[in-house]
């Protein structure tokens, strides 16, 4: 009984480990796709031809064994993309915590997670992008693709095409939107049909997608650069990576279950990792590949990563350390591209010792500017609450029974004030001004407050939210 809490929370820390590898990487990825002038991508030529591509010496491979190791693995930071499609069916799951799920709770809380995070980063880059591109004669987007990232996803399309003007990581954010919303009825299904039979239904319609998207529609898979009738967009849609994403509700379930790969030992988890890794690699480079190796490679990845950093996450200050980074992995991945893109396109340019010297400087910039945007936008969400309340009490001149509270705070009882437990009702008293308004004075042992009945929110109900509200849309 007492193991059980330890395990658990030395488990959330090595996921929160894989979402920051990740982040990290798709970083590495970006800056040397910019640096090198996109010198490598995998193409339908095989092995043996992509291993003498790689094998071509460039500037960075000429820093030393270290900056070669480097740039090796940055040229396949693109896989991760998948590795966080299946963190997020698998944290998604476990923020329920058995719990049944309320779907418009549970819509409202994670829909608002993806987008408000978005849109702070979208108001603050805009200006610094003018500014730059006034200052240096750059590139700055047309007011259309301003309009269209500001308003998003009032312009929402899957592939993510109008957001990509601004910042070409952005494709990701419709494909985290698109598993939102598919999650309830996922799960509905998964309750109704079972694991196994989910899982199977959603691979064969993810293999069959995919192979139409090769052969029929003439696409490839995002991170391959070729010349062809649907380009990369075929890959953007959901239906590109559902199996992989179910896959990720499936072992969340089991380990739920005290089951499944989790609990697999170290030796098992790498060698079978490593096997479905190498064979999604060598997949990549073959047109027939393409329809099974973003499947096997996220699988792979993982369970590597799990044999890797499940036995360093025992310490407690490493469980804090990777929780906390971890919480910014959404925002750092929305930061990112601004970020390389600027500094290897302004200050690098094509200098490869200062491509080495900055680039630990743009991994650590990056988590600053993340932790801004986490700071920032909850404060706008209450702001944006408020005004939004406030406006609605002046315009809603009759309210009916049916639109008055359910719930009224009482004195002595629990409740949360702005996502804040240890709250409790000293006093309630009702304030008529044309709208009749309970106002109530609560307390959280330290300082009392009076705030409106509205801002409160019951323990009970608070509390079964804050798990999925907090949980990091790399769960997606």
């Amino acid at each position: 009984m007492t193991r059980a809490p330890t395990h658990h929370a030395q488990r959330i820390a090595w996921i929160e480990a894989i979402r920051v590898l990740a982040v990290v990487m798709l970083l590495l990825y970006h800056a040397q796709l910019l640096f090198t002038g996109y010198a490598f991508t995998p193409k339908p030529t095989g092995l043996e031809a992509n291993l003498q591509q790689l094998a071509t010496p460039t500037p960075l491979t000429e820093q030393g064994w270290l900056w070669w190791f480097v740039s090796l693995m940055s040229w396949f930071g693109y896989q991760f993309v998948d590795v966080l499609v299946l963190v997020s069916g698998f944290s998604l799951v476990r923020s329920l915590q058995g719990r049944p799920l309320q779907t418009g709770r549970f819509l409202r809380k994670r829909l608002l997670r993806v987008l408000l995070p978005y849109w702070v980063v979208a108001v603050l880059a805009y200006p610094i992008l003018w500014a730059i591109a006034n200052a240096t004669n750059g590139y700055m987007p047309d007011l259309w693709h301003i309009f269209a990232g500001l308003t998003f996803p009032l312009l929402f399309d899957f592939s993510g095409d109008m957001l990509l003007r601004t910042n070409l990581s952005w494709w990701v954010v419709p494909l985290i939107l698109s598993f939102t919303l598919l999650f309830p009825w996922l799960w509905m299904l998964l309750e109704r049909w079972g694991k196994a039979n989910l899982l199977w239904v959603s691979l064969g319609l993810t293999l069959v997608y995919r192979a139409i998207a090769v052969y029929w529609l003439d696409g490839h898979p995002v991170y391959v650069v070729l010349d062809s009738t649907a380009g990369w967009q075929p890959f953007a849609l959901f239906l590109a990576k559902l199996s992989t994403f179910v896959l990720g509700m499936v072992v969340g379930v089991l380990a739920i279950e005290q089951r499944g790969p989790l609990m697999w030992q170290f030796r098992r988890a790498l060698l079978i990792g490593l096997l479905l890794y190498l064979t999604g690699f060598v997949a990549q480079f073959y047109r027939l590949g393409w329809v099974i190796a973003d499947l096997l490679l996220p699988i792979g990845l993982t369970l590597v990563c799990m044999a890797v950093f499940r036995p360093m996450a025992h310490p407690n200050w490493v469980k804090q350390m990777l929780v906390w980074l971890g919480k910014h992995s959404y925002s750092y991945y929305l930061v990112q591209f601004f970020v390389v893109d600027r500094a290897i396109k302004l200050i690098v340019r094509d200098d490869a010792r200062l491509y080495t010297l900055l680039l630990p400087g743009m991994i650590v910039g990056t988590l600053i500017l993340a932790m801004v945007v986490e700071a920032t936008y909850p404060v706008l969400r209450s702001f944006g609450a408020g005004v939004i309340r406030d406006l609605d009490f002046v315009l809603h001149r009759s309210p009916t029974a049916s639109a008055l509270p359910s719930w009224h705070p009482q004195v002595g009882e629990a409740v949360f004030y702005r996502g804040l437990s240890h709250w409790k009702v000293l006093k309630t008293e009702r304030l008529l001004d044309e709208h009749e308004m309970l106002l109530c004075q609560i307390s959280d042992g330290q300082r009392s407050l009076w705030v409106p009945e509205a801002d409160l929110e019951p323990s009970e109900t608070a509390a079964a939210e804050t798990e999925a509200n907090d949980t990091t849309p790399f769960s997606l």
